[in-house]
């Protein structure tokens, strides 16, 4: 092949793929934020359709692909049991909890336990596990959200392969590449697709993995305990925490009378002396008149 037929069709290589690569999909924003799950919600048998007869086939995705999430936020009584209940629920609907957290939450009234869980079920029953999750206490809370990313996943596929066609002509000119400049020129641009092709297969991956799972955000809480009434002491608490209290008042006084203990002795005898030169002054003015 001659060098400058094959410097040509590199270029042109590199011109097709600027067109096919250099704009994103603009369903992009669904891959980031918090974790999503996706379902296929119509019956087998909905697919794209063919090109033309004997052409290349079009990419086809089968079933929609829908992103599923719930939310409940839930009272319970005891958490543990709640929490225990929900794990049980989730594997009954082939599902499993994948994250969880507790924690004990402390206020003047005593103190109750509180936490979350992640839970992922198959996305056909994703509306039955919100119905039977809403069992578990009572509902404070309860939100569900869906996104049909099914143009997402064509339009991955089609650039997939318009980029792995572009790959196997480029290896193929790799092949027949005599210069060093014909070598480098198609290497570069060979690593360039092969890093977008991997780029496009892990979000692809990404997004097929949670189709088959939708996510369940589950709060649980105990009830507050209520403010303590005086009444509801015990006799022999409440008889101790009297006797504590009197050994309390009596410190306290004496730690009182320590600190104006000296006031008391500097300025009492600085009155006293006054006191007295007034009243040795009053008698000898009053001698003196008499």
């Amino acid at each position: 092949m001659d060098n400058r037929l094959k410097l040509l069709l590199v270029a042109l290589l590199v011109v097709l793929a600027g067109c096919t690569g250099g704009a994103d999909m603009g369903g992009g924003g669904a891959d980031g934020g918090e974790s999503v799950s996706m379902s296929a919600d119509v019956t087998a048998g909905e697919e794209v359709e063919q090109a033309g007869s004997g052409g290349d086939e079009l990419p086809q995705v089968q079933q929609r692909a829908v992103i599923k999430n719930g939310r409940l936020v839930l009272t319970v009584e005891q958490f543990n049991t709640s929490r225990d209940e929900a794990e049980a629920m989730a594997e009954s609907y082939g599902g499993y909890v994948s994250d969880s957290n507790e924690r004990v939450v402390r206020q003047s009234g005593g103190t109750y336990r509180a936490g979350d869980l992640v839970v992922r079920v198959p996305s056909e029953n994703f509306s039955a596990f919100m119905s039977d999750a809403k069992t578990l206490g009572e509902v404070e809370h309860v939100d569900t959200s869906s996104e049909d990313v099914t143009d997402q996943l064509v339009d991955i596929e089609a650039r997939l392969s318009n980029l792995r066609a572009q790959r196997d002509r480029l290896r193929e000119l790799y092949e027949d590449a005599n210069t060093t400049q014909d070598v480098l020129a198609v290497e570069r641009r060979l690593t360039e697709v092969q890093t977008e092709i991997e780029r496009l297969e892990a979000r692809q991956e990404s997004l097929e993995n949670r189709a088959a799972l939708s996510t369940v955000r589950i709060s649980l809480s105990e009830r507050p305990p209520g403010p303590a009434q005086w009444y509801d002491t015990p006799v022999l608490e409440a008889f101790s925490e009297s006797v504590n209290g009197v050994f309390v008042t009596l410190r306290a006084m004496v730690v009182g009378f320590a600190y104006v203990a000296p006031y008391i002795i500097v300025f009492g005898g600085l009155i006293a002396l006054l006191g007295g030169g007034v009243f040795v002054a009053g008698r000898a003015a009053l001698k003196r008149m008499s």
